[in-house]
């Protein structure tokens, strides 16, 4: 049967993540593929509690459909605990509730590009974002980032010669893949290209609340005078991905357009848990509760990290993140991760290869590991396997 599907799947990056995450199902496979919280980290007493409490009190507004915008009560207390937090002026009616933070990212895509449009991101970026802007059919344009983040005389040098530029898609803390965090002189140096161009930036924050050493840095949201930032935000890593609630920030006419399309695509994200997640934040302690996340995932980094420096050869670099859920190993140039995978599967141990986070210059030689989801011993005799494959790659 010759079935004939869109030319824009066409136009998606294949990912990896689809068949290395089917592989965390087989037991004797290590796996430092997914971005997987730990099943632990989850509050089930606490969240079977809410339920119960949800249900009782009001249970046909969980049970019936809901503003495309998201409930108030949710709303209001993601604004409260931002601006308390990040010192930003937001507001409920600032704020759109999604089913996830990838239904967000896809938001974003539909209301901001058309074919050949021009994204611009740092280089490598978040495979899931590339993928949902690639339905649209834009040009990406990596812009060259060092251990600080985005560079802005690179950014203003392509904003200046790059015709059609859309939006502009950047993770600042604990970055996907690289676990970089940007410094706060570099956001302001970012913003202010940004508002020299007057460009929408999406400010990906998926990882921020699990920070492990330093101070909280400013978002960019909280430095945005002529309102071009985009925020997004999400439950999955600090309560339980199964809940699919994530959120995001915008200026109203922006809203507006978020709100039409959300309504065209799922009506409204689940009442039951934008209930459920509203009650625990303000009847629980969630702010010890991601303390406590922070603590067993700072354990696991630097089980990871040490175990990297004790077996890995002194030719492989990786990046020592101080908070989020990924490494990022540099190899010799003259090696190739996606060989070394198809080894290390082998070996029963699984990572993803960092071409998959180049959706133009696709580097060979670099590979993302996650330690969120493995207990030391499996940290430890994974990456002992995957220095044992490196080694006879040599």
């Amino acid at each position: 049967m010759a079935i004939r599907f869109s030319e824009t799947l066409e136009k998606m990056k294949e990912s990896d993540l689809g068949p290395l995450l089917k592989l965390t199902e087989q037991p004797d496979i290590i796996s430092f593929a997914g971005g997987l919280p730990a099943p632990q980290t989850f509050p089930l007493k606490e969240l079977t509690e809410v339920a119960v409490k949800v249900r009782e009190k009001d249970g046909v507004g969980a049970m019936q459909y809901g503003p495309s915008l998201g409930y108030a009560g949710l709303r209001k207390a993601i604004a409260d605990r931002m601006n308390r937090l990040y010192d930003t002026h937001v507001s409920q009616d600032d704020i759109i509730i999604t089913s996830g933070s990838q239904q967000g990212l896809d938001i974003c895509g539909r209301i901001f590009l058309d074919k050949d449009d021009v994204v611009l991101i740092e280089s490598p970026s978040y495979l899931g974002a590339i993928n949902a802007f690639a339905l649209q059919q834009p040009r990406f344009v990596e812009v060259p980032t060092d251990e600080k983040g985005m560079i802005p005389e690179e950014l203003d040098r392509i904003l200046s010669s790059t015709p059609r530029v859309k939006m502009i898609y950047v993770i600042p803390n604990y970055q996907n893949p690289t676990g970089i965090t940007w410094p706060l002189e570099r956001r302001r140096q970012f913003m202010e290209v940004v508002n020299r161009y007057e460009i929408p930036v999406i400010e990906d924050n998926p990882y921020g609340d699990l920070r492990y050493e330093g101070n909280e840095v400013a978002p960019m949201k909280s430095m945005d005078p002529k309102d071009l930032v985009i925020y997004t935000g999400t439950f999955s890593k600090t309560l339980a991905p199964g809940m699919r609630l994530a959120w995001m920030v915008a200026n109203p006419v922006i809203l507006a357009k978020m709100d039409a399309v959300k309504q065209s695509t799922d009506l409204s994200t689940s009442c039951v848990s934008q209930r459920e997640v509203a009650l625990y934040m303000t009847e629980y302690d969630f702010e010890g509760h991601i303390k406590e996340n922070c603590r067993l995932y700072a354990h696991r980094r630097d089980v990871m990290c040490n175990a990297m420096k004790k077996y890995f050869p002194e030719s492989v670099h990786f990046t020592y993140p101080h908070g989020g859920l990924f490494t990022w190993v540099e190899l010799p140039e003259t090696m190739n991760a996606r060989d070394l995978m198809k080894d290390c599967i082998d070996h029963k141990v699984a990572f993803v290869p960092g071409d998959s986070f180049f959706p133009t210059s696709g580097k060979k030689n670099y590979f993302r590991l996650n330690f969120s989801n493995c207990d030391d011993e499996r940290l430890e005799e994974g990456i002992q396997r995957i220095a044992d494959v490196i080694k006879r790659h040599m």
